[in-house]
């Protein structure tokens, strides 16, 4: 073989080795690139979302006496990595809840908890509008994330309103959650409602002792869903 062939020879070998060894470490890098990216997907931290109104927000009270704070903390003893977030807002009824829920939904919701409707039903507001603007929430959420678990929190009122007003009102909470395949805490303020020494002075908002309530009875429903 002359020495230009030789010569030939070498470099085609020596072309085919590097073009060999340039696909291996593509290939090494897309998996890696692949292994980060599961990794990143499945180290993601989990949130955890209270849409609520003053019940919530803990009116009269520090935020980390809230039950959405009591229940971080109850995650956080278990080394659970989800980031839970406070977005309860005094006073919101269910329509003003629709209204500003896109705002909240700018982010990635892993668990949404839906805490509305005493301030309607404390007002009188027609059991329809309550029913229709839960649905909607509930709708858009799923909209916003088809993969959320939602939990909805259940509310009774005192009689005031009428002995019908009443039951029909306690009846929204459980037919919707029936409706739409979600969790349900059968009535939020479970052993607080009624009893003085677990409310605030004014004989609606839950003490700390009562948010403490709150949040196991909260955390009942929502440790199955974690």
């Amino acid at each position: 073989m002359s020495y230009m062939l030789k010569f030939c020879y070498l470099c085609l070998v020596v072309f085919f080795i590097s073009c060999a060894n340039e696909t291996k470490k593509k290939e090494e890098s897309n998996h890696e690139n692949a292994v980060e990216s599961v990794t990143e997907v499945e180290n993601r931290q989990k949130t955890i979302l209270f849409f609520g109104n003053s019940l919530t927000a803990g009116m009269g009270l520090e935020i980390e006496e809230a039950f959405p704070a009591l229940i971080q903390k109850k995650l956080d003893s278990m080394s659970v990595d989800f980031k839970v977030i406070n977005a309860g807002l005094s006073g919101e009824t269910t329509a003003s809840g629709k209204n500003r829920l896109s705002w909240v939904l700018k982010q990635k919701v892993d668990i949404f908890v839906l805490e509305l409707g005493a301030n309607d039903g404390l007002r009188g507001i027609e059991l329809n509008e309550t029913r229709n603007n839960l649905q909607t929430i509930i709708d858009k959420v799923r909209e916003h994330n088809p993969e959320v678990k939602i939990l909805l929190t259940g509310m009774q009122i005192p009689p005031n309103m009428g002995q019908d007003y009443t039951h029909d009102f306690k009846m929204i909470f459980p037919d919707l959650a029936k409706k739409n395949e979600i969790r349900l805490v059968p009535f939020l303020l479970e052993d607080v409602a009624g009893i003085p020494e677990m409310n605030q002075a004014d004989g609606i908002h839950p003490t700390a002792e009562g948010q403490a309530i709150l949040a196991d009875n909260v955390w009942e429903v929502l440790q199955t869903m974690i």
